[in-house]
């Protein structure tokens, strides 16, 4: 069985409005690469506006602004330009050279690399030329990359430079359908059959035909698969899942005009590429709306950020959540060093949100020129959207997943309540299924930003997708009495103690961080135990290179540890002399978290300091520094089996 689901809102028609034929489809999911789904189109609203494909949309960008810059890319020092008439022709060229290297249709081009006008060229370019598009984490190991080039078949794999290529290298022989590699960064240290620059590469099709070309264009589907987007695989086997052309189209569109994203809008792409986040809002939004990508340095999530945003002074960003706490202390810092009352520890003060000290502190931040501020990917604290609220700076919490083209779920000024999520962009749904007496049950999504499906993976799409279409995020929520939505927890994160009690980590997680700003992460453990644990860890610096943390604790921590009376200045330090004041300090947070426990059963018991913070390069953090869970348990098995030794 390759499909299925049906409804009634969904109109089956044989053209769209701009004279596309659709492939046949009698489903609303598949899991073949060149399969086809039902559009979700319905009779009024924005669900009813006209599909079109990625190329379309490109064109009418191209007509009406081919002469502003959509990209842009600071080397050696100085800021490099691409015009969006440069841009499509760089797509058209990129097109035929993967049509040269034998790309076929349907077949995948994987992109392996940091964010670059080559990525957003390798992106689009199989799109145009009828294959998919396959962004894939740096931080993957060989094998984990030979999976993904297996999974979608990969005919052309991109790099970056050298040491993506020594990755690829080591798996070749084992990729049946690699036809080429392409390097797009730096020199080649080697030479090898079918391996390019990207130099060269974008000369290799220069005897394809336009004509050729344009009628590959013409055959696109709206309807039919143009990129993967592969899940992070923290759970299991990495899942691709798979984005039609009207996906992606009307999920740009319909998020821009919601939230007034207009043209000339700058955005700063520092957000892995491979994500869908990151590829919403750098490639498709600004491609949908003429606005200008702006290319961070590589260092921007290991402690470069400040930096790249005065730099760019972006006017729309998204930020996931430890990125906006980075944001916070770079604010308190300014705002110490500003004539901002000592009495006053957070500038969250209405009277003080036009002063010139705050309009000073945005600008210190990058910030000044921003009317969309962003936060995604995870849950953020209140305390944070507190805090950037006295600054005049609303974070719009936006809610959704990678099998909805991202935010599905958004606040915007007008609607919006603190720690909710917002609501639904017009033309989707959610609803709440089997709410329990408090009104929480599992959040499920309708609309054309709901995914195709699971490449190959017929029972784990079904898993996701009922037979209505309904999309199962995994999430718990509740609505209020005026319909905006709250994120409670993930069914798959719940702590179910011994004694049956569900738990969810990230309220209890959040109120000890906030008891103890030396925390950096805290990690709740006790599925099946008898009581609760917790792993902690603290504030330290992190090594500009590498991104891996160190053993040095932040200046702020070690400030805070001289406060209690303490000298220590490493982790180490705390950890093995078992340091009395930090862990005095420590024991009396948590205490004061227990007091507010609505139960014995959540009140923490143990916990224990580990040796390092966790990070992207350790392994616990994701790329865009989301916690891995179920890495982390398994990490420090001995650890936690230690906190239930009597």
């Amino acid at each position: 069985m390759d499909g299925g689901g049906q409804s009634s809102g969904v109109l089956e028609k044989k053209k769209d409005a701009a004279g596309l034929t659709l492939a046949p489809a009698d489903c609303l999911w598949t899991t073949a690469r060149d399969g086809a789904v039902m559009l979700r189109v319905e009779e009024t609203g924005p669900a009813s506006e006209p599909p079109v494909t990625i190329v379309q949309m490109f064109k009418e960008v191209v007509q009406r602004y081919g002469n502003r810059p959509a990209m842009a890319v600071k080397r050696d020092g100085r800021w490099e330009t691409t015009t969006y008439l440069q841009y499509y022709q760089q797509c058209r060229a990129a097109a035929k050279s993967f049509l040269k290297l034998g790309l076929e249709r349907f077949h995948g081009v994987g992109i392996l690399g940091f964010n670059s006008p080559e990525w957003f060229v390798a992106d689009v370019g199989p799109i145009m030329a009828g294959g998919l598009a396959v962004g894939i984490y740096t931080t993957n190991s060989a094998e984990a990359c030979q999976y993904v080039a297996e999974n979608c078949e990969a005919n052309i794999l991109v790099v970056e430079g050298h040491t993506q290529l020594l990755k690829i290298l080591q798996i070749q022989d084992r990729l049946p359908h690699l036809k080429a590699i392409v390097q797009y960064c730096g020199e080649l240290q080697m030479r090898k059959p079918n391996l390019y620059t990207w130099e060269e590469f974008m000369h290799l099709g220069e005897d394809i035909s336009d004509f050729k070309l344009d009628d590959i264009i013409s055959s696109l589907k709206v309807n039919q698969c143009c990129t993967i987007v592969y899940t992070s695989g923290t759970t299991g086997p990495a899942k691709g899942a798979m984005l039609s052309h009207d996906n992606v189209t009307w999920t740009a569109k319909t998020f821009g005009k919601h939230f007034g994203v207009q043209e000339k809008e700058v955005i700063l792409s520092y957000l892995p590429l491979n994500h869908v986040g990151g590829q919403l809002y750098d490639i498709w939004l600004p491609m949908c709306f003429g606005g200008t990508t702006y290319f961070a340095n590589p260092g921007a999530l290991k402690g470069s950020m400040i930096h790249n945003l005065k730099e760019v002074r972006p006017t729309i960003f998204l930020g996931v959540p430890r990125i906006w706490e980075k944001i916070q202390e770079a604010a308190e810092v300014l705002a110490s060093c500003s004539s901002v009352n000592d009495n006053c520890s957070n500038p969250c003060l209405s009277s003080l949100a036009d002063s010139s000290i705050l309009k000073t502190i945005k600008a210190g931040l990058g910030l000044d020129r921003c009317t969309l501020w962003h936060s995604g990917a995870a849950p953020v604290k209140k305390e944070t959207l507190e805090y950037f609220m006295g600054l005049n700076l609303y974070l719009m919490n936006v809610y959704g997943l990678t099998e909805s083209v991202g935010p599905w779920v958004v606040s915007t000024q007008s609607n919006f309540r603190i720690t909710s999520c917002g609501k639904a962009i017009p033309g989707c749904k959610t609803k709440i299924h089997m709410p329990d007496k408090d009104g929480v049950g599992e959040i499920f999504c309708w609309g054309r930003n709901i995914f195709m499906g699971y490449l190959n993976m017929e029972e784990k799409t079904t898993d996701v997708l009922d037979e209505d279409g309904w999309l199962h995020s995994g999430d718990l929520g509740r609505f209020d009495e005026d319909g905006f939505l709250y994120v409670t927890g993930r069914l798959k994160d719940i702590v179910v103690t011994s004694g049956g009690e569900n738990i969810p980590p990230i309220p209890i997680e959040n109120s000890v961080k906030k008891e103890l700003p030396i925390i950096s992460n805290a990690i709740l453990v006790g599925d099946q135990r008898k009581f609760l644990s917790m792993l902690l860890t603290l504030k330290c610096t992190v090594d500009a290179d590498t991104g891996e943390s160190q053993d040095y604790l932040t200046e702020e921590v070690i400030q805070f540890c001289q406060q209690l009376g303490s000298g220590a200045t490493r982790v180490s330090e705390v950890v093995s002399k078992k340091d009395p004041a930090i862990y005095d300090a420590i024991h009396k947070a948590i205490e004061r978290v227990n007091q507010k426990a609505v139960s014995n059963a959540q009140k923490v018991q143990k916990w224990t300091i580990l040796n390092k913070d966790f990070s992207i390069a350790g392994g616990e953090l994701g790329p865009t520094l989301k916690l891995k869970r179920s890495v982390i348990l398994a990490m420090y098995e001995e650890c936690i089996d230690e906190l239930y030794k009597v």
